[in-house]
C-alpha cells in the first residue's frame, strides 16, 4: 500500500501547484479563524476518493472533513487513515514553498505508513514500520539511515509560523545545559523530514497540532530511531484520541 500512498499524494501535490502558480487564489477563513484554500478542498476530495478506491474499508480523517466520526465509533477501529491535505496552508498563501501533504496509516492509536510530501520542492518522506525511512529527491530513492546526536552542537528546527514562550524556555533549557545551539525554522511538516534525513538534531512544538499534522512524520521518525514523545515525559504521541488534539512534543 505505501507505493500507491506516495503516488496518491504526489498527485494531489500535482492538484495543490496548479492552483498555487495561479496569478491569485481564493482565501477564506474557517470558523477557528485559520486559513482555508481552493487548494486545500482540492486535494482533500482527490485524496478522500482515491484512498476509498485503494480501500473502501478503511475510514479516513481528513483536516478539512466535515464528519470527523464520534469517537465512540472511532474507539472500535483497527485501521485509518489520517490525512492532511495541505499542511502549511499560511506557507503556501505566503508562496514561500513550504507546505507539504501529509498522509498515514494508523494501526489502532500507532501510525504504521507515511507519506510526506512538498509539491513545491519535489520533494518526498516515507516510512513503512519496520521497513525504514525513505527520501526522494532529484528522482533519487535514498534509504534513511538510523542517526543519533552525541555531540553538544544540536541544531534545533522550529516552526516558521507557529512559536510561544514555552518553546523559548525550552530552547534556554538545553543552552543552559552547556549546548551550542544552531536554530532553523521551516514550514509544515517538513521539519520530520529534517529530523529525519539528519540535517536538525531536535523539533520542540509546544504550541497546539492536531493527529493529522504529525502522524505520517511520526512513523518517518521512528524509522531512523528517533521518537515523538510528548513534552516533559517519554511516552510517545498516541493517535485515535478522544480529542484530536496533541499535547505538546518533542522530536529527537
Amino acid at each position: 500500500m505505501l507505493e500507491q500512498l506516495v503516488n496518491i499524494a504526489q498527485k494531489a501535490g500535482e492538484i495543490i501547484l496548479t492552483i498555487y502558480h495561479q496569478p491569485s487564489f481564493q482565501v477564506i477563513h474557517k470558523k477557528d479563524h485559520s486559513a482555508l484554500t481552493e487548494a486545500d478542498t482540492a486535494s482533500h476530495l482527490f485524496i478522500c476518493d482515491a484512498l476509498t478506491k485503494l480501500d473502501s474499508s478503511i475510514p479516513i480523517i481528513s483536516e478539512e472533513s466535515t464528519h470527523l466520526y464520534d469517537y465512540h465509533e472511532r474507539k472500535k477501529w483497527k485501521y485509518f487513515f489520517l490525512v492532511d491535505p495541505l499542511d502549511g496552508t499560511k506557507e503556501f498563501i505566503q508562496r514561500n514553498d513550504e507546505f507539504t501533504v501529509n498522509i498515514a496509516l494508523v494501526r489502532k492509536d500507532k501510525p504504521i505508513l507515511g507519506v510526506i510530501y512538498a509539491p513545491a520542492l519535489d520533494l518526498t518522506y516515507y516510512a513503512e514500520e519496520h521497513k525504514g525511512a525513505y527520501k526522494i529527491a532529484n528522482n533519487k530513492i535514498t534509504r534513511l539511515p538510523p542517526r543519533s546526536t552525541k555531540s553538544n552542537k544540536i541544531t534545533v528546527v522550529t516552526s516558521r509560523s507557529h512559536t510561544c514562550s514555552k518553546t523559548q524556555a525550552f530552547l534556554d533549557t538545553l543552552a543552559s545545559q552547556g549546548n551550542q545551539i544552531a536554530m532553523t525554522t521551516i514550514g509544515s511538516a517538513l521539519k520530520f523530514g529534517l529530523i529525519a534525513e539528519g540535517s536538525a538534531d531536535v523539533y520542540p512544538r509546544l504550541a497546539p497540532t492536531m493527529e493529522w499534522d504529525t502522524a505520517a512524520g511520526q512513523i518517518i521518525v521512528n524509522e531512523v530511531e528517533k521518537r515523538v514523545t510528548k513534552f516533559g515525559c517519554d511516552d510517545q504521541l498516541m493517535y485515535n484520541k478522544a480529542e484530536l488534539v496533541n499535547p505538546g512534543f518533542i522530536v529527537r
